[in-house]
C-alpha cells in the first residue's frame, strides 16, 4: 500500500468554479497532486485535499550494488 503526503488548499468564499477547478489542475499538473476530497462549505468557501504517493528509493540488488564499485 502506498504512502501519500497531503496537501490542504483552502478558497476563499467568492471563488468561482472555474478559478477553484484552474487552481486544482495547476497542482495536478504540475505538482503530480490528485484530488482526495472537495468540500463546499455553506459560506462559498472551499477545502481541496490533495495526495500524492510517496516514491522512496528501492534498495539496490546485489547486482546493482556489485556494479556500482
Amino acid at each position: 500500500m502506498a504512502d501519500y503526503s497531503y496537501l490542504v488548499v483552502n478558497m476563499p468564499p467568492g471563488t468561482s468554479r472555474d478559478v477553484a477547478r484552474r487552481i486544482l489542475t495547476d497542482h495536478a499538473e504540475y505538482g503530480q497532486w490528485e484530488l482526495a476530497g472537495l468540500r463546499l462549505y455553506a459560506d462559498g468557501s472551499r477545502r481541496a485535499t490533495l495526495r500524492r504517493p510517496i516514491i522512496r528509493p528501492g534498495r539496490p540488488t546485489e547486482r546493482q550494488h556489485m556494479s556500482m564499485k
